[in-house]
């Protein structure tokens, strides 16, 4: 058993970082930030003009974090960590994000299919007494060449459409990685040796 002191806040409504947090034995309580396209949500992810990957992934965690911080800080919940993270698929020196429909997934996945990418995966853990510290990883991923049958299959489950680049490693999408350099974990949302480095430097014992 874990004996988390400070509390650790996830600001987060990914379930694969859920997982991946259980699977290390780290208890944590789920801090859902706002993301609606309509109500509008408390951390634009939208890469400024002329901004580079590396810097975009580090600057939507680190403000993923800031905000989870001010938000726990509202809601009168008690003090504790705050962990955010954020990954992005880079090809060709653009991050491709979150496809919006089935018609970006598709475009997303032909232009991976038969290459390697990169994926940057970034994550940042708030504390009240020493600001914020972030570490980012970076991955390689090699697809095979996908056919056009099995690429609609593929689209047409759903399961591109809330993930970065339109696949999920830890899903059905692992029958195209061919090869990975780096770190699976950060592959799948949330690099764990560079969380528990964060964690413990502030004060969270981890198994």
């Amino acid at each position: 058993m874990t004996r988390g002191r400070p509390l650790l806040y996830l600001a987060s409504h990914s379930p694969r970082r859920r997982e991946l947090l259980r699977q290390i034995g780290v208890r944590f309580e789920t801090l859902l930030l706002r993301s609606d396209p309509i109500r509008g949500s408390d951390v634009e992810e939208i890469p400024q003009d002329g901004e580079a990957p590396t810097d975009y992934v580090n600057r939507v965690t680190l403000e993923k974090a800031r905000v989870g911080a001010v938000r726990a800080r509202e809601r009168g919940l008690a003090p504790g960590l705050v962990l955010a993270a954020d990954t992005e698929v880079v090809i060709d020196g653009q991050a491709l994000g979150k496809p919006r429909d089935a018609a970006a997934a598709t475009r997303m996945l032909i232009r991976l299919s038969g290459r390697s990418h990169e994926v940057l995966s970034a994550v940042a853990v708030a504390t009240s007494e020493t600001g914020i510290e972030i570490r980012q990883t970076r991955s390689t991923v090699w697809l095979k060449t996908l056919d056009p049958v099995e690429l609609r299959r593929y689209v047409s489950t759903g399961e591109p459409l809330d993930k970065a680049g339109a696949y999920a490693i830890q899903g059905l999408g692992a029958l195209f990685v061919t090869r990975i350099e780096g770190s699976y974990s950060a592959v799948m949302g949330l690099p764990l040796y560079e969380t528990g480095e964060l964690l413990r430097s502030s004060g969270f014992d981890l198994p």
